[in-house]
């Protein structure tokens, strides 16, 4: 599609607002997470060089949940610049009406959201799990691993001096089932093998009504209301695998099906996969309520109440987000609407605002 000359000089306008804003929260979100990284490593005996190359890798994954306060900030600033310099008088003299102008920096929000979407959050995530990586080494939790494949949940523990190696087909509720236990001394020769069908882990240490021991892989016996000390529970389980920020589209859609096949709860990988489906479409709204905002409010305001507008608006959409959010993963709505129902009360303001705006 070859684009007019007003077409490309909206979006320059508008794509140049976008990323020198993106560049100020980018530097912001620097700012404010390089002080949590020195503070983490304040103990440790490190350089300054670890703190600042972490905090640049934790930042775009900050930078992506703001686009839609970023965007919404970018637009009221455009619309700034278009009545400083007189230009939306001129622009209207030339045909073009408030619709027009606003379906143009939309249009191209949108495309910015999926190209976000595809590239830039996968990005993120690559370079998010990087940064937990390298920073789970000098975490008190280094030692421990747990992680779900097509085989089950697999744990690997260091305690009291020796290593678990613990395989389960399934987490349900508070128990895992079907469970094998490899216990080996710390130069890893074998102890003893467990077998049960079923373990309390609700507790760090996990209670076996029923095991089968085997030692050296000699005569099995049967054993009852055994109790095995480790630093697991489920609750510490369950914060492990909470941090879907550090996974690409491509491998939260293989995690959710290897959660399907262990029974594990897939309510918050479905709410994250929604709100990544629906993320273009949020920044689309966000351009465009606030481009209707600044069409109808006096052009003579001052930019500092522009500014404080933009995040007065921010929050109250922030808040509203997270309250059906929370709707939706305590069960209260169902999932899909948890996560656009707010968006479907933006669009219905969106829509009541469009009413006459060319008369503005």
């Amino acid at each position: 599609m070859i684009l007019k000359t007003y077409q490309k000089y909206i979006l320059s306008s508008f794509l140049s607002v976008f990323f020198k804003i993106s560049l100020i929260f980018f530097c912001l979100a620097f700012i404010l997470n390089i002080f949590e990284e020195i503070n983490f490593f304040k103990d440790l005996e490190v350089g300054f060089f670890l703190p600042l190359f972490l905090t640049l890798l934790n930042t775009p994954s900050v930078l992506y949940y703001i686009f839609p306060f970023i965007l919404l900030i970018s637009t009221q600033f455009f619309f700034i610049r278009l009545f400083e310099k007189d230009e939306l008088n001129i622009l209207k003299k030339t045909g073009l009406s408030n619709f027009n102008i606003l379906k143009i920096i939309v249009s191209a929000t949108l495309i910015l959201g999926i190209l976000i979407i595809v590239l830039f959050y996968n990005f993120s995530a690559k370079i998010k799990f990087l940064y937990l990586d390298l920073k789970n080494q000098f975490s008190l939790d280094n030692k421990y691993l747990a992680v779900i494949n097509d085989n089950g949940l697999w744990i690997k523990d260091e305690i009291n001096g020796n290593v678990l190696i613990v395989n389960a087909d399934k987490i349900d509720g508070t128990f895992i089932v079907n469970v094998n236990i490899t216990q080996l001394s710390s130069d890893f020769k074998l102890i003893q093998n467990i077998y049960s069908e079923k373990i309390n882990i609700k507790n760090n240490t996990w209670f076996v009504k029923e095991a089968k021991l085997t030692k050296n892989n000699f005569n099995t016996i049967d054993v009852k209301n055994m109790f095995i000390d480790t630093n697991f529970n489920i609750e510490k389980i369950n914060s492990i695998f909470s941090n879907l920020a550090s996974l690409t589209i491509f491998e939260l859609i293989n995690l959710k099906d290897d959660y399907i096949l262990l029974g594990y709860s897939t309510l918050e990988l479905d709410v994250h996969l929604q709100k990544i489906y629906a993320y273009p479409i949020y920044l689309m709204i966000m351009t465009l309520l606030s481009g209707i905002i600044m069409i109808n409010i006096k052009h003579n305001k001052p930019k500092v109440f522009n500014l404080i507008l933009g995040i007065f608006l921010s929050v109250i959409i922030y808040y509203t987000n997270y309250f059906f959010n929370i709707l939706g993963q305590n069960e209260k709505l169902p999932l899909l609407l948890s996560i656009w129902i707010p968006l479907i009360i933006l669009t219905i303001i969106c829509a009541i605002g469009l009413v006459r705006i060319n008369e503005k």
